[in-house]
């Protein structure tokens, strides 16, 4: 038997990749990844950032910063105008922005579901929720006039299950008051539809749209935070920052070309349990 030398069957090369919130943690980790593989990625964030300008400087003639709102669908078209002058159609959209309120946010931010701020909500449910809808409008439009596309929404295991509130315990017993807020749980499940949504929608127009649902990623989180989450978890780990960059490939990728309305779950076991 023969064997297969050039298998293209993961190749990206040809991909031209718009990365929502490229200046971020898992940002950046999915552009790197797309240019090592010889993809033009157009990164977009509401500022720049030391890593996307490393992006910059490594892949002049592959990699363009687009400083843009996901809150607005005027500035996404701009966006888009920029990118199709530079590059052409986009062919793969990834929706990673995205924001929730950190351990270290005011206490009406975490605390009980009761007292969660109406203003808060708005805010998460835009960016999250909003702001995926408004980018397939805009790029998912482009993709679905060239015919041709691979649109993945960054979902989350607090969008499959409920958030574990035992985790943050160990706050609760040295007297804070604290709970995993409600409104990123909810939008992060809006996703998980939207997804299905658009896949139906745009089956004919051979625009595929799977999301991609991930588990906590390791960040130096405090010892007793990760102590539970490890505990809570299968794998007893949290994610490695790279270890969803294969998962985004496979989806944009002619591997996954029968794939859409999928939800591709990478945790660690969690939502097993």
């Amino acid at each position: 038997m023969a064997v297969t030398t050039s298998d293209t069957l993961f190749d990206v090369s040809t991909a031209i990749a718009v990365i929502t919130g490229v200046s971020g943690q898992l940002g950046k980790e999915y552009a790197q990844s797309f240019l090592k593989r010889g993809a033009r990625v157009a990164g977009l964030d509401l500022r720049n950032s030391a890593a996307s300008e490393e992006l910059q400087k490594a892949y002049p003639n592959r990699f363009l910063f687009v400083t843009s709102s996901v809150t607005s669908k005027s500035a996404l078209q701009d966006a888009l105008d920029q990118i199709e002058r530079r590059f052409g159609v986009p062919t793969v959209l990834i929706n990673n922005a995205a924001i929730d309120s950190p351990p270290s946010a005011p206490i009406e931010e975490n605390g009980p579901f009761e007292d969660y701020p109406e203003s808060s909500w708005d805010n998460v449910i835009d960016v999250n929720l909003k702001g995926t809808y408004l980018c397939c409008q805009v790029f998912g439009a482009a993709m679905a006039r060239a015919e041709h596309g691979s649109i993945i929404n960054v979902a989350s295991i607090y969008g499959v299950v409920a958030p574990d509130q035992s985790l943050y315990e160990y706050r609760r017993q040295r007297g804070e008051v604290f709970y995993k807020p409600v409104a990123y749980s909810a939008s992060k499940s809006g996703i998980l539809n939207l997804t299905r949504y658009l896949a139906v929608y745009w089956a004919k127009r051979k625009v595929r749209v799977n999301s991609l649902t991930i588990a906590g990623v390791f960040a130096n989180q405090d010892e007793q935070f990760l102590a539970a989450y490890c505990g809570r978890i299968p794998v007893g780990r949290m994610a490695a920052i790279n270890e969803y960059n294969g998962a985004m490939i496979f989806l944009a990728s002619s591997a996954s070309q029968y794939m859409t309305g999928a939800t591709l779950v990478i945790d660690g076991g969690w939502t097993a349990i």
